[in-house]
């Protein structure tokens, strides 16, 4: 490959074939590859036959209905993005420009509620913006490897222990407990934190919380509660149906459940307790200082503060509602 046309790198053909054979290999579908890549599906059968021919492998199974990817396909789809990071970061570290716009992969992981409520509908704007950008978001309610997985960035509630990571708190936010009207009928209230111990309570794998036990602050105080009940999931849009039907008690973020509070479908428990649960941009430190990912970061930051898709910090927050109009709004650091 010539070397002395960098900015031009991303034109060479077999960089282009990379980039094409990630989109075939995401899609499934080389008719799909071709509709966003604007080119005919001949043409992306003959450039990916070319790269196999050129790797000697074969990197897809093919099928009148499907494409899916070979063995030798997963590990050079691991490789390619590898590469195409690589040159994405040296045309931006070296030839970029501050007003250029951005373009390359951003590799995204964030919790399944959050994900499909509030980020995903804002990467949609934000790849509206800066079409350069390809976005692969995956909703995962676990804590990712960002290294080992390699995510360029976790959206993630809650403390960043990692010290090799980079976290950028990008909105203020708690957890509250709640339960439905008929729960509260049939159980009654808890008075004190120690009393949840005697309740039965919803678990859910938390990406931060050890399974079972719930820590809570309140003015002056702290409480860490053993919880338990009858009913279990990893998934939040079970506790939370369980919640609604009246089986227990829920500690979920406030953004989470205020439609409900508001609506009396939940009614708060323990109202002068909460767990503090701040929404972090994490990133590895080598992808923090890509324009792409400042681009990302700062888009995300001004519209879950602002706008329809804003996360709301209090149960007075209401969409469309902007950070200064909330008058215990905090100014997370940069």
């Amino acid at each position: 490959m010539a070397t002395h046309n960098a900015p031009d790198a991303n034109n060479e053909p077999f960089l282009r074939d990379l980039r094409l054979f990630c989109i075939v290999a995401r899609r499934a579908s080389f008719i799909a590859a071709a509709h966003e890549t604007g080119i005919s599906p001949a043409h992306v059968s003959k450039r990916i036959a070319m790269l196999e021919a050129m790797l000697g492998a074969r990197l897809f199974h093919r099928t009148t209905r499907r494409v899916s990817v070979t063995a030798e396909g997963e590990n050079a789809f691991v490789w390619a993005q590898k590469i195409l990071r690589d040159v994405d970061g040296m045309l931006e570290s070296i030839g970029g420009h501050v007003d250029a716009d951005p373009r390359g992969l951003l590799r995204i992981a964030t919790s399944l509620r959050l994900g499909r409520r509030h980020v995903a509908p804002l990467l949609a704007q934000l790849r509206r913006e800066h079409p350069g950008l390809e976005v692969w978001l995956e909703l995962l309610d676990r804590r990712v490897d960002l290294i080992g997985e390699q995510f360029d960035l976790d959206i993630r509630i809650g403390e960043v222990e990692e010290p090799h990571l980079i976290a950028t708190r990008i909105a203020t936010g708690s957890r509250v407990l709640c339960a439905a009207p008929s729960y509260v009928a049939r159980r009654g209230l808890p008075v004190q934190p120690a009393d949840l111990a005697q309740h039965d309570c919803l678990l859910f794998r938390e990406r931060d919380q050890a399974f079972g036990v719930w820590r809570l602050q309140a003015p002056g105080r702290t409480a860490t509660v053993k919880v338990t009940g009858p009913m279990a999931s990893n998934h939040s849009d079970v506790t939370r149906q369980w919640a609604h039907d009246g089986f227990g008690i829920i500690m979920a973020s406030v953004w989470d459940v205020a439609d409900s509070i508001r609506a009396g479908e939940l009614v708060r428990v323990l109202p002068d307790w909460h767990h503090p649960a701040d929404v972090w941009a994490v990133t590895r430190a080598r992808a923090s200082a890509s324009p792409r990912m400042r681009v990302c970061l700062d888009f995300l930051r001004t519209h879950l503060a602002q706008g329809p898709y804003a996360l709301a910090s209090t149960l007075d927050d209401r969409p469309g509602d902007t950070a200064g109009d909330r008058p215990d709004a905090a100014t997370a650091p940069a």
